[in-house]
């Protein structure tokens, strides 16, 4: 028989998914790279110009049943996400370009794909962002909110939201955060509760970034919310209260696109055959916007934070002591504008094998940052859509099944997190098979042997 990949339609769900009816409304803080390369590449694609390359939602597909069943149907025929046609867009920023304008800027797209979806981009501007130099050093704009204090800033967030529902006739909302990383902040007193939390916004406390204030409003008006960058934001027990209450999910934080990606990659590989790891340097130069921000040591700290944390991990130190227990591990990011948004990654990792015996992998992604990123945020917008419509996942608060798109993928508290991208994609497919009534998939095969 051969096992040729055929399309099966699925069956009918009796999960309780409710339907994707109507416009989903996009809201995103941010409006730089990533985010204008994300709402180019979205009307590109609606136009018939481009195809949507990298997205899991757009271009992947799911096994169901057995290898000989040659049921693989597309993930967005499996499930039911909201189409491409009928995502609409707004977003805050402190500078006052619009998206095409914004786009030409951060060097991205060429200029005649641009040129293309310019009408379109054109009429997405920002609106005023909430913005404080204290949180990001390397950045100023004229484009920002005043207040009296922090809660009046998140209250006149919270009006954007309700009135970006009104005017653009959104059914649903999700808000992505695709703005800066913020200085390295710890969770404190401040965040431990609603109460405690709106008190400290009403004393400016400086616990509260600016992120937190996006967070507060999206989750208070009941839209889900994911965290891009390694920022605190929504990993706080306050927005975990938020996001069950209201029935709004969370996700994040740090998008995993190129370095961080290939690290899951590689370090479950020499764990899987059992191969030790002395030391991995890597190294990064990046030119755009994200990389002048990340040469203040604050912000830099917060990023640093979020990429550390990978190997130790997956490699389980503590457990493989005579493999893992000594690695020197260093992270660096060096901001060198000529390079734009196309960063270079670079890596020098020192192994060893059979009776103790070094060797060495020598690994440089020239990838492009913001390439990388869209179709995470196009995936992470229609996956926490369909989450907010499925009574198993609305109320949970944490998604931890998203933790496929994240360097520090939130858990609940006490829990590892899972950093395997290969267990983590598993993880994914099973959860979308679980809310359809399939039988999950484990892989072990030991069926078409009985």
């Amino acid at each position: 028989m051969a096992f040729f990949r055929k399309e099966k339609n699925p069956p009918a769900s009796s999960s309780g998914i409710a339907p994707a009816k109507g416009k989903l409304g996009v809201m995103i803080p941010g409006m730089g790279a990533v985010a204008t390369t994300f709402v180019a590449g979205v009307e590109a694609v609606r136009k018939g110009y481009a195809k949507p390359i990298g997205s899991l939602t757009q271009m992947g597909t799911i096994r169901l049943g057995k290898r000989t069943d040659g049921n693989s149907p597309l993930i967005n025929k499996f499930v039911p996400l909201a189409q491409l046609d009928d995502l609409v867009f707004t977003g805050w920023d402190i500078f006052t370009d619009d998206m095409y304008t914004a786009g030409r800027k951060a060097g991205v797209l060429e200029n005649e794909l641009l040129d293309k979806v310019k009408p379109f981009l054109k009429t997405v501007k920002p609106r005023k962002a909430v913005f404080d130099r204290h949180y990001v050093k390397k950045l100023d704009g004229t484009n920002v909110k005043k207040g009296k204090n922090k809660r009046d800033l998140a209250e006149q967030l919270r009006a954007d939201i309700r009135d970006f529902r009104r005017k653009s006739g959104a059914d649903r909302l999700v808000m992505i955060w695709c703005g800066s990383t913020e200085i390295f902040l710890r969770p404190g007193e401040a965040h431990s509760s609603l109460a405690k939390f709106e008190k400290a916004m009403e004393k400016n406390d400086v616990a509260i970034a600016p992120s937190m204030l996006y967070a507060y409003a999206a989750l208070m008006e009941g839209v889900p919310f994911a965290n891009g960058a390694p920022n605190l934001t929504v990993d706080l027990p306050v927005m975990h209260e938020l996001s069950r209450k209201n029935n709004a999910p969370i996700c994040g934080k740090d998008f995993k696109t190129g370095q961080t990606m290939m690290k899951t990659v590689l370090a479950p590989a020499f764990k899987a055959r059992m191969l030790g790891l002395s030391g991995w340097y890597s190294t990064n130069i990046l030119g755009n916007r994200d990389g002048e921000v990340l040469d203040d040591p604050e912000s830099f700290k917060t990023k640093e934070e979020s990429k550390l944390g990978v190997l130790e991990h997956i490699l389980q130190p503590e457990m493989y002591p005579d493999l893992y227990g000594n690695i020197f591990h260093k992270v660096r990011i060096n901001y060198y504008p000529p390079r734009g948004d196309n960063k270079e990654g670079w890596d020098n990792i020192d192994i060893f094998g059979w009776l103790g015996y070094p060797m060495q992998v020598k690994l440089d992604f020239l990838c492009r940052d913001s390439i990388l990123a869209a179709p995470i945020v196009l995936d992470l917008i229609l996956f926490l859509d369909l989450a907010q419509r499925s009574p198993e996942l609305s109320g949970i608060g944490i998604q931890e099944w998203l933790s496929f798109y994240f360097k520090s993928p939130m858990t609940a508290p006490g829990l590892y997190p899972e950093h395997d991208l290969f267990i983590q994609s598993m993880k994914l497919k099973n959860t979308l098979r679980h809310l359809k009534g399939e039988q999950l998939i484990t892989h072990l095969g030991l069926e078409y042997y009985d």
